[in-house]
């Protein structure tokens, strides 16, 4: 009897201990762990704003011995330049000592283009959308609007070019050329990436960065993916190029835990402050046309 109470302790302990492991790493992360090497999976879904999380997994998996090569799964028409180049950044140190397979799916133009260009090597399936090499910054002119409701606009200013794209006047030819000379300088950084990260002349890629949209059929007739395949087979992939047998294990970063209220404030304060500074400022976006950057 005293043998059988000692062991339904020890049980009641043990499950214990997993039920506190399971609320502290979440129920997801608990399903995830494992002793056995395999592939790491990182996604980038939507617009691209920030690049913090993102680069967190990516740096996570890095140090993890256990993960032997690491997936890129993309579906992003492009951001905001600058998040893109951090990203981007973290792909080329990651490919320095692993090897980075990426997948793209629906879409992965302009900037979801850009963090792929680093890759070992890019799937697309036939018909995703890829390439919009290019850049946009957008500007509206609301000055005929305010006229019809009787409003004027005044601007104190420290330089010519201080409010450039203001809303409420037209711009003038310097202010266009200036604003010119700065997505021209962005968009030449996208080509020297492209050409840097797909090993191609600057010439080549110069001959298709205007913005185009391809299909992963044509991309991969322009070197600009390598193979076409779904996650599935880039996984596969990954896991030969990672020296793993059979079908690898997929290995998740872990998940960035916070609390409920601390997600509803940081998510209703980003959307504010998003939409705030893009009708303030003028924003330099590798992002496929049409698309709206703000959510």
């Amino acid at each position: 009897m005293a043998k059988k109470m000692t062991w339904i302790v020890v049980g009641m302990f043990v499950g214990f201990c997993l039920l506190i492991i399971g609320l502290w790493m979440g129920a997801g992360d608990l399903l995830q762990v494992s002793i056995a090497d395999g592939v790491g999976v990182v996604e980038v879904r939507g617009v691209i704003l920030d690049s913090r999380d993102v680069v967190r997994q990516l740096r996570e998996l890095r140090k993890n011995d256990r993960v032997k090569a690491i997936v890129l799964r993309i579906d992003s028409p492009g951001g905001v330049v600058a998040p893109s180049q951090e990203i981007s950044e973290e792909v080329k140190k990651l490919v320095a000592e692993k090897n980075v397979v990426v997948s793209m799916g629906s879409v992965a133009a302009s900037g979801g283009y850009y963090i792929a260009a680093p890759a070992t090597k890019i799937y697309a399936n036939p018909g995703t959308i890829t390439g919009s090499i290019g850049v946009l910054m957008k500007f509206s002119n609301v000055e005929g609007l305010l006229g019809k409701v009787g409003m004027k606009s005044f601007t104190l200013k420290t330089g010519p070019y201080k409010d450039a794209g203001s809303p409420v006047r037209p711009m003038t030819t310097a202010e266009r050329t200036l604003l010119q000379g700065v997505i021209d300088s962005a968009h030449g950084q996208f080509v020297r990436a492209v050409s840097e990260g797909r090993k191609l002349p600057l010439d080549d890629v110069r001959k298709i960065a205007d913005g185009r949209i391809l299909t992963g059929e044509q991309a991969l007739g322009l070197k600009l993916v390598d193979r076409l395949g779904n996650l599935q087979d880039a996984i596969e992939e990954a896991g030969r190029l990672g020296g793993l047998k059979g079908e690898p294990e997929v290995i998740l970063p872990s998940s960035k835990k916070r609390k409920l209220i601390d997600l509803l404030v940081e998510e209703t304060v980003s959307r504010i402050s998003s939409v705030a500074v893009r009708d303030s400022y003028p924003s330099i976006d590798y992002l496929m046309g049409g698309m709206v950057a703000a959510d």
